[in-house]
């Protein structure tokens, strides 16, 4: 009983300490922004990807990055209407 105690807190925790781990409460679109996010913080951070993309799109790579940090505040768009919310 206390390694399942032990275990929920842990990833409690977890949750509680990074975004992209999602919870219960975890909406798709906010799953998916998340992914999204994640993806293009990676892209940026790492050189090889960022000069690919830049060689295939035909921009150069601090325009690249500047369009995938463009990218990051809203990368799927507007959030959807939750009727709770009202």
């Amino acid at each position: 009983m206390t390694d399942r105690y032990n275990i929920h807190s842990q990833l409690e925790h977890l949750q509680s300490k990074y975004v992209g781990t999602g919870h219960s409460d975890t909406t798709k679109f906010e799953w998916l922004v998340n992914q999204h996010r994640d993806s293009a913080a990676s892209y940026i951070g790492h050189y090889n990807l960022l000069d690919y993309f830049a060689l295939v799109e035909n921009e150069s790579r601090a325009r690249t990055k500047f369009n995938l940090l463009e990218k990051m505040l809203q990368p799927c768009g507007t959030p959807p209407h939750r009727p709770d919310q009202d």
